[in-house]
C-alpha cells in the first residue's frame, strides 16, 4: 500500500510504500486479549481488613427462643452481628490481596496483535467508525516529514493539525461528558476522549508541543503496543507517522 508523505505545511511531498507491518489481517479477538493483558497488569492488589465486621462479642441464643439460633447476638439483646447477613457485620466474599492479577500472553500472539491494531490505523472505515474526524481527502495513516519532529509549542502543533485536516478530532477530544455512575463522586466526573497518536522517532521537543491537546498520546515506535493503538479494544485510531518512524517499524517484519 503507497500513502502521501505531507510537509508540515499539509503539501504532499512524496509517496512511500508502508511496511509490512501494515498488511496483517483484522484480530479482534487479539486485539482485545492484548489490552485486556496489559489493563490486568496495571491493577494495585485491594482487599479487605480479615478482622473488618468481626471485632465484636456475640453469641447465639440457641433453640427455644422463636428467632433464628444461626445468628449471633450481641449480649443480652436481640441485635445480630458478625455474619453478613446482619448490619455491620463481615462482608460475604470480600476481594483478598491474595488474589493473582497478573496475566501473561505468548510473545507472537501479543506482536501479531499488535500488528493487527496497526494495519487499522491504514483503514479510513475503522478510523470513522471509532469516531474519529479527519478530511477524507488524506491517505491514512498519515506520514509527514521528519520536520515535524522539531515542533515544539502548541501553536504550532494546532497549526500543523489544520494542515493535515485532523484538527477537529482534537476538538471532539476536548468536548468533555460527565461520567455515568459513582465515578463522578472519586475524582473521575469527566472522561477525556482518545484523539491523534503521534509516532515520532524522537519525541524531546515534540512532546512538549503535544501534551497540552486533549486525548492526543505521542510515543516512539519502541512504546507501541495494542493498548495504544487500540484503546478499549477498538482498533483504528487516528495515527500520525514520521519518515523516520516508518523506517524504524520497516524492520519488524523482514
Amino acid at each position: 500500500m503507497r500513502v502521501n508523505v505531507y510537509t508540515v505545511e499539509g503539501g504532499v511531498k512524496r509517496q512511500i510504500t508502508l511496511p509490512k507491518a501494515f498488511n496483517y489481517p483484522y484480530r479482534p479477538d487479539l486485539i482485545k486479549e492484548a489490552v485486556r493483558v496489559f489493563q490486568l497488569n496495571r491493577v494495585q492488589p485491594h482487599g479487605v481488613d480479615p478482622m473488618a465486621g468481626m471485632r465484636r462479642v456475640a453469641e447465639s441464643w440457641g433453640p427455644g427462643h422463636g428467632i433464628s439460633k444461626m445468628v449471633p447476638r450481641v449480649g443480652h439483646t436481640s441485635r445480630g452481628a458478625i455474619i453478613p447477613s446482619t448490619v455491620g457485620g463481615r462482608a460475604g466474599h470480600p476481594p483478598t490481596t491474595e488474589k493473582v492479577w497478573k496475566r501473561k500472553m505468548n510473545v507472537k500472539m501479543r506482536r501479531l496483535a499488535k500488528y493487527s491494531a496497526l494495519s487499522m490505523t491504514a483503514n479510513k472505515v475503522m478510523v470513522a467508525k471509532r469516531g474519529h474526524r479527519f478530511n477524507p481527502d488524506i491517505t491514512l495513516p498519515l506520514v509527514v516529514e521528519d520536520e515535524f519532529e522539531k515542533i515544539s509549542t502548541t501553536k504550532e502543533a494546532i497549526r500543523a493539525l489544520k494542515n493535515f485536516g485532523v484538527y477537529e478530532d482534537v476538538e471532539r477530544a476536548g468536548e468533555r461528558r460527565i461520567r455515568g455512575g459513582k465515578g463522578k463522586r472519586r475524582g473521575r466526573r469527566y472522561k477525556i476522549k482518545k484523539s491523534v497518536l503521534i509516532v515520532v522517532s524522537n519525541k524531546e521537543n515534540v512532546e512538549k508541543g503535544f501534551r497540552n491537546l486533549p486525548g492526543v498520546d505521542v510515543v516512539t515506535p519502541r512504546e507501541l503496543n495494542a493498548e495504544v493503538l487500540a484503546p478499549g479494544t477498538h482498533a483504528g485510531r487516528l495515527t500520525i507517522f514520521t519518515e523516520s518512524a516508518i523506517k524504524e517499524i520497516r524492520r519488524w517484519v523482514k
